[in-house]
């Protein structure tokens, strides 16, 4: 989900002229002026040495038991559990009650007993009383009118046996008996929502002639191979961490209401009219945009006509993590086909449709179905990994939402008619780039947010420059993490999602910096490795659950490097990187140029000399010297005609005080 503070949004995807990164030229005597308390640390002879990383003991356990491996890798055994759902709903648009029935078929494939089962009931924190991150309009929440498992009908108690109960935004199920390994189990529901305006802090909402329901139906908590149970509630603030299930889905309104939702849709001939069908079948087989559904079909002629006034509309998923659903009456919906590559090794293209509906007061949306196209099509070649589903649905949602909010196949976003086409672009390939990360490669967003936040807001940045290419890459980014991090409060990534130190520690530690981060190591290992790594991680981990240390393991064995330095310095600690030019001196026909490491991140140093000829050389010194505990190093170069210095003058690593990383003769 991207619902960053305007401060962050003007740094991201606006991309100013910010003062901290521009290349500034400054003698010796400047440089070693520099206020070293920049970084909020003193200079010290001596330097903290990273040591290892920290792994729980139930990760540990995980590699023991062989369902992961020490190179990064899913292990032999490794196992999930699965759901199936058959959702079938009905939405009041007056009332706002939506009514719910679910069957759900929960397969145990653990070596696990299972005595108890849990589900989520997100929108329970819109109940009064209920333990939450960020204010939330008060609306009841869910009401379960019925819960069965296995046939037996269970009541509401205390008693831990054949009942159930619901504590804040967790439902604890109780049944009568286990649910042993390779066994299955259902779980019936029926419940009653009133959907808030702005539900789940703008995950879901309502407004004029539009619905977007997420996070709106009880959904099993997920059972894996490290945590077991993970039953941390939803307190308005981080995200999701669901499992892989398949969907059928049915959801009934009144008539002239136009609905898309996650998965294959089943009925459109039945639920739309015979011109919008036609539309919509040309759109499915065109690689230009058709409106398929235009003003004048606003309301009751863009849907068929039906016998009492309702329609089912149907949609069936499988291997999902989630499903979402819009519902419109005064929508434009404008589609095209995109290339995605060859899913199934036939030799042969294969497509998805690419859908925007958006109201008449968004006009830059007129747009959306080609940033769609463009950023799905970017993304399958950027991550080696096809988009693997029908369709990508873009809704525009202003006054329920600011930012986007993704779902599979789904993405609600605001209007960004005060932020420009380019901030909307770019919103967009951040919510299309959550498909991969965290839909296909499962991430535990209620406690590492930054895996699959950083990894979309590093892929926005390279989908930018692909459709925008006279923009900087990832300067934005960098900045929106370094202006911060000179603060001196921010918090360490590997700190969990909802208990950062504030708002601005969790939304940099989760955007900003990882993306950072990830720039930073591909200088590291280097551009092809750094790729090659990258679309392991998808190809090993596509529709299953990655934890940060199967993502670190995986660049090592790419790399075949130890990068543990790399890790404890960038994601256990608030260290920052500060490198500079101390002097510059010649001496016997040679130029000594000593660096001195302000900060307390070992990176190496990426030095770029200018001669007097205008010819520019590069000379490039590992990390190990500082591993060593060193503060300063001396690199000789054989000229004497050096007429300027610069550390990393191509900005690959987040350095938090660029003046005195350059000396000009």
């Amino acid at each position: 989900m991207f619902k960053l503070p305007q401060f962050l949004y003007l740094i991201l995807f606006t991309l100013p002229t910010i003062a901290l990164l521009s290349g500034c030229t400054t003698s010796e005597k400047a440089s070693s002026k520099s206020d070293p308390a920049i970084s909020g640390m003193e200079i010290h002879s001596e330097r903290p040495i990273p040591y290892p990383i920290d792994i729980p003991e139930e990760f540990l356990r995980a590699l023991e038991n062989g369902t992961r491996t020490a190179d990064g890798s899913p292990g032999d055994s490794f196992w999930q559990n699965y759901a199936r759902y058959d959702i079938n709903a009905e939405l009041d648009p007056k009332s706002k009650l939506l009514e719910g029935h679910m069957q759900a078929v929960y397969f145990n494939n653990s070596p696990e007993i299972l005595n108890t089962l849990h589900m989520e009931l997100a929108l329970n924190v819109h109940k009064k009383g209920v333990v939450r991150a960020r204010s939330q309009q008060i609306t009841g929440g869910k009401e379960i009118t019925y819960l069965s498992v296995n046939g037996q009908e269970l009541q509401r108690s205390d008693r831990r046996n054949n009942a159930y109960n619901v504590d804040g935004t967790r439902l604890i199920i109780y049944p009568g008996s286990s649910v042993v390994s390779g066994d299955s189990v259902v779980v019936e529901l029926r419940w009653t929502a009133k959907i808030p305006q702005r539900g789940a802090s703008g995950r879901n909402g309502w407004d004029d002639d539009l619905f977007f329901l997420g996070y709106w139906y009880p959904q099993f908590s997920v059972f894996d191979d490290v945590y077991g149970w993970f039953t941390e509630p939803f307190l308005g603030n981080a995200e999701f961490y669901h499992g892989f299930a398949d969907y059928n889905l049915n959801i009934t309104m009144p008539d002239d209401w136009v609905v898309m939702a996650t998965g294959e849709f089943l009925n459109p001939q039945e639920t739309l009219a015979a011109h919008v069908y036609d539309r919509y079948l040309q759109a499915k087989n065109s690689d230009e945009v058709i409106h398929v559904i235009k003003k004048e079909d606003f309301r009751q002629n863009a849907t068929a006509e039906s016998q009492n006034g309702t329609h089912t509309w149907k949609f069936a998923s499988e291997n999902v993590r989630d499903v979402a659903v819009s519902a419109t009456r005064k929508s434009f919906w404008d589609a095209r086909r995109t290339s995605v590559g060859d899913l199934n090794g036939d030799g042969q293209m294969n497509y998805s449709l690419m859908n925007a509906f958006y109201r008449e007061a968004a006009p830059l949306w007129r747009e959306v179905a080609e940033y769609n196209a463009h950023a799905i099509t970017f993304l399958s070649e950027m991550t080696g990994f096809p988009y693997p589903w029908p369709h990508m649905t873009s809704v525009e949602g202003a006054n329920i939402i600011g930012g986007g909010m993704e779902y599979p196949m789904m993405t609600l976003m605001g209007d960004y008619n005060q932020r420009g086409a380019m901030a909307l672009y770019s919103v967009t390939a951040h919510e299309l780039a959550h498909m991969w990360f965290p839909l296909i490669v499962s991430t535990n967003e209620r406690i590492y947010t930054w895996i699959d936040e950083g990894n979309t807001v590093f892929a926005t940045d390279e989908a930018r420059k692909n459709r925008f290419p006279h923009v900087d890459k990832h300067a934005g980014t960098q900045a929106g993490y370094i202006n911060f991090a000179r603060t001196g409060r921010e918090g360490e990534l590997m700190r969990w999602s909802d208990f950062h130190y504030s708002t601005n520690a969790y939304r940099v530690a989760s955007y900003p910096k990882p993306a950072s981060i990830l720039v930073a190591l591909r200088e590291v290992i280097g551009e092809d490795v750094f790729w090659d790594a990258y679309r392991t991680i998808v190809d090993e981990w596509a529709f299953k659950q990655m934890y940060p240390w199967d993502m670190f393991n995986i660049f090592e064995r790419v790399s075949g490097k130890d990068l543990s330095w790399f890790w404890r310095a960038w994601y256990y600690e608030k260290w920052t990187l500060n490198q500079s030019v101390k002097s510059v001196r010649e001496d016997n026909g040679h130029t000594i140029v000593t660096i001195q490491d302000r900060g307390n991140v070992p990176m190496p140093v990426l030095l770029q000399f200018t001669l007097s000829d205008g010819e520019k050389k590069m000379e490039r010194v590992e990390v190990e010297h500082w591993l060593r505990g060193n503060r300063t190093m001396e690199i000789h170069l054989p000229y004497s005609n050096i007429t300027q210095v610069e550390i990393d003058p191509e900005r690959h690593f987040p350095d938090i005080d660029r003046t005195n990383m350059s000396w000009t003769n």
